[in-house]
């Protein structure tokens, strides 16, 4: 298993951003590294040694990884429609609106969508992604069937349940069953499942949880990176994982026992830790991000919570398209 350089992370931290004390986030403005020019399709895998690697935050759970000339996404939600849920008028008759000259404004290319499940602010705008670059895109049963109902072609759809290993030559994708987080009353927002391809959703309701998967990329060369999109997990699931970096998820709740502690325990304490989901993903991609009140003070917990049960690691946080090198 590859082994994170931590020299080479310190500089560039150092270089294009700064680690955050349990006060809040860094308030350095970052600049977004330059759009890379559209490819072609996506390359086969070659099995060589991956290039260059960067990873840009895209906001929500929202990650674009770009290995040498190769393209991941991991639950891209650009369009960040505004449903009221950040105003205290949150409207589940939303209508999914897709906005295409954002979307277009960031992905010039993919290979590989990654979906940890299918709410709007994970799934909404991955069928047009797909349409626009052929990307093949992997989730759980219901992300197949509702691909399918947006009409992207089954062999675009890969359905995957957890304990896959994908070789892609330059990276492996590992599928780890998950959960999804509960709220104060212990439930999920939108449960259900999708087992046949149903009507086109048209309003954010329409897209239920449908089950939550997380991903580790292991980079040829590179760094192994732990995605999740949602804040809760299966501990036995996570045994050996042992990620080099781990995307964790904000915990909107306390109903999780134990959620940080654990976590950390069950991934074997990650060298560097960068909490993803605290923004409010209404507002526009730009930085620094707009963090809720309620929300900054959970992001300060949870970054106090890992420095308690993990203090070898390193908590980053991150802000939009900015290019980090692990």
């Amino acid at each position: 298993m590859s082994t994170l350089d931590r020299r080479r992370f310190l500089r560039d931290a150092a270089a294009s951003t700064a680690l955050v004390s349990a006060g809040g986030l860094a308030s350095t403005a970052l600049t977004a590294a330059p759009a890379q020019a559209a490819a072609p399709a996506a390359a086969a895998p070659t099995g060589r040694r991956a290039g260059r690697v960067s990873f840009r935050w895209w906001g929500t759970a929202g990650w674009r990884l770009d290995i040498g000339d190769r393209t991941v996404l991991v639950d891209p939600f650009l369009s960040r429609i505004d449903t009221g849920l950040f105003t205290g008028a949150f409207n589940t008759e939303t209508k999914l609106t897709v906005r295409t000259d954002v979307v277009d404004a960031h992905v010039d290319r993919a290979e590989t969508v990654l979906v940890t499940h299918t709410h709007w602010d994970h799934f909404m705008d991955v069928p047009y992604i797909a349409g626009r670059t052929g990307a093949r895109v992997f989730g759980t049963l219901t992300a197949y069937h509702l691909g399918l109902a947006y009409g992207v072609p089954s062999g675009q759809l890969s359905a995957v349940k957890g304990g896959e290993v994908l070789d892609f030559g330059d990276y492996t994708v590992e599928v780890v069953a998950s959960l999804h987080s509960r709220n104060a009353s212990y439930a999920v927002a939108f449960p259900g499942v999708r087992v046949s391809p149903p009507a086109k959703p048209e309003t954010i309701a329409q897209l239920p949880e449908g089950d939550t998967l997380n991903y580790l990329v292991r980079v040829s060369g590179g760094p192994s990176v732990f995605f999740m999109g949602a804040s809760d997990f299966v501990a036995r699931n996570l045994a050996g994982l042992a990620p080099d970096v781990a995307m964790v998820a904000l915990n909107s709740t306390t109903v999780t026992a134990d959620y940080v502690a654990r976590l950390m325990v069950a991934l074997d304490h990650p060298t560097v830790v960068v909490p993803v989901h605290f923004d409010n993903f209404e507002t526009e991609l730009r930085n620094p991000p707009t963090v809720a009140p309620a929300d900054r003070t959970r992001l300060d917990q949870l970054i106090a919570a890992v420095r308690a049960s993990s203090p070898r690691s390193r908590v980053l946080v991150p802000e939009y398209r900015t290019a980090y090198h692990f």
